[in-house]
């Protein structure tokens, strides 16, 4: 058994849902029941096979709304793997630092292209790093203060998956100095990202290796998984960029949030109208037992 999860908080209504019905019906799917998991934002509509047409059925067919097509059975994810920049957080750090030094222009232009996926992202982050040189190392406590911010339901994700016995994973090709501070302020279990190599105070330009790219990145998903006896169709991950690909793939569910065009047509489903508190409805969680 298969559902679609139709996604629109506060605006969903009862003809958005038969609109849906129709749809999959005008595709040679037939639905099976409706169940709301929360009236007005979330709502379920089953069916038996034929998922692929379902999901292309459902493309568009309700505005405003986002939709997840996934088996009924394991919705509920043990594990969470999430990129930082962009996803869990509003910015990209690495753009935001470069402001502090007068090169933010040339470093967010190199960032746009790799995570479009135009770009080697090792070698883009280098090259961007490398125009970080010199850089005082009392530069980045003041971007994360003055420029980092939480994505909204970054915290009530993570808190809520946590409550329920799942584990979470932020994963970066960031930098440890942003994703260790935020990971303890949303709430997540383990760190991986990149460590910037500072000496005498001050940013050399360099990264240490290896780099957390996007096979690491899908490697820290598979070996957290192993590490808990988890199968990869227990696992949740979400990201926007290019370099989240692999690690979206490699999920039992990868969700492209806000991405670029390349990592959607890449992941099993997209969320753009919603903040990550969908992430939470398409595993089945109703309002009441988010942890706020």
């Amino acid at each position: 058994m298969f559902i679609a999860t139709l996604i629109a908080a506060d605006r969903l209504t009862h003809g958005d849902i038969s609109a849906a019905e129709d749809a999959l019906r005008g595709a040679g799917v037939e639905p099976i029941g409706r169940d709301w998991i929360e009236p007005g934002s979330a709502c379920d509509i089953g069916f038996a096979d034929e998922a692929e047409a379902a999901r292309t059925a459902l493309e568009g067919a309700v505005a405003g709304a986002d939709v997840v097509v996934q088996p009924r059975q394991g919705r509920a994810r043990r594990l969470l793997a999430a990129d930082m920049d962009s996803t869990m957080i509003t910015v990209e750090c690495i753009d935001e630092l470069a402001d502090y030094a007068g090169v933010k222009a040339e470093v967010a232009a190199v960032t746009e292209q790799a995570m479009r996926g135009e770009l080697d992202f090792e070698g883009a982050l280098d090259a961007r790093v490398a125009l970080l040189e010199g850089l005082d190392e009392a530069a980045i406590d003041r971007c994360r203060e003055e420029r980092v911010a939480l994505m909204p339901g970054a915290r009530v994700l993570v808190q809520t998956m946590r409550a329920h016995g799942a584990y979470c994973l932020l994963v970066s090709g960031g930098f440890t100095r942003f994703a260790e501070p935020v990971a303890e302020a949303i709430g997540f279990d383990r760190v991986a990202a990149n460590v910037l190599v500072i000496e005498d105070g001050r940013l050399t330009g360099r990264v240490r290796k290896p780099i957390v790219g996007a096979q690491g990145k899908r490697e820290a998903l598979l070996d957290s998984a192993r590490a808990l006896g988890l199968g990869p169709a227990e696992t949740l991950a979400v990201g926007d960029g290019a370099n989240d690909i692999p690690m979206l793939c490699a999920a039992g569910l990868g969700i492209a949030y806000r991405a670029k065009p390349a990592v959607a047509a890449a992941a099993s489903a997209r969320i753009e109208a919603n903040d990550l508190t969908a992430l939470l409805y398409l595993q089945g969680y109703k309002r009441s037992t988010w942890v706020n």
